[in-house]
């Protein structure tokens, strides 16, 4: 074989390996992540004009409109407090109090970053809806099922992730909320 050919292939494999690994690697991202706070994935340069490319490239392919941290701060988690990836199958107990900001919500998404349809039409759950009483410790369900109380619909979907978006929080999103800030998410049962 002519060396210029041997070059031309070994290019054109290059491109292609590198092309599908950097697709993957931004298709696996959990929102720019940088930092881990037990299941719970955070990065620090959301809108920001110093955002990574990776975070802008992640941005981009999730559709999130980033707001700069002094705004919003934005957690996912893939994961439970013990590890296992989120299943769709399972019922999971996610607990948490009041968070360091005016507002928060949880939303439930497909490891591609979309919300997942379900009969329910339920997507989000978020503290603008929880009465006074419960502001301070809530719980919401994420299960397959109908649940009592505050639930979150798996529509059926396989492996899952949420998002936990924190609005306007109270350092103005100098830094990371704590491990015991954060919701804990507890698998009870899968089917």
């Amino acid at each position: 074989m002519k060396s210029w050919a041997r070059l031309l292939i070994g290019g054109v494999a290059g491109v292609l390996i590198g092309g599908a690994a950097a697709i993957g690697t931004v298709r696996a991202g959990s929102l720019g992540a940088q930092n881990a706070i037990g299941p719970w994935m955070t990065g620090s340069d959301f809108g920001t004009a110093s955002a990574s490319g990776y975070t802008r490239a992640v941005v981009a392919l999730r559709g999130l409109l980033a707001l700069p941290a002094t705004e919003a701060r934005y957690y996912t988690a893939a994961t439970d407090d013990a590890g296992r990836t989120l299943d769709g199958a399972c019922r999971y107990r996610i607990t948490g109090g009041a968070l360091p900001a005016k507002w928060w919500s949880l939303t439930f998404y497909d490891p591609a970053g979309y919300l997942v349809p379900n009969a329910a039409n339920i997507y989000s759950v978020g503290s603008a809806s929880l009465p006074p009483a419960e502001a301070s410790r809530w719980t919401i369900i994420v299960a397959p099922g109908q649940q009592p109380g505050r639930w979150l619909p798996t529509g059926g979907a396989g492996a899952f992730q949420l998002t936990l978006r924190a609005y306007l929080p109270a350092d103005g999103g100098k830094g990371d909320f704590t491990r015991s800030q954060l919701p804990q998410i507890v698998r009870e049962a899968c089917a």
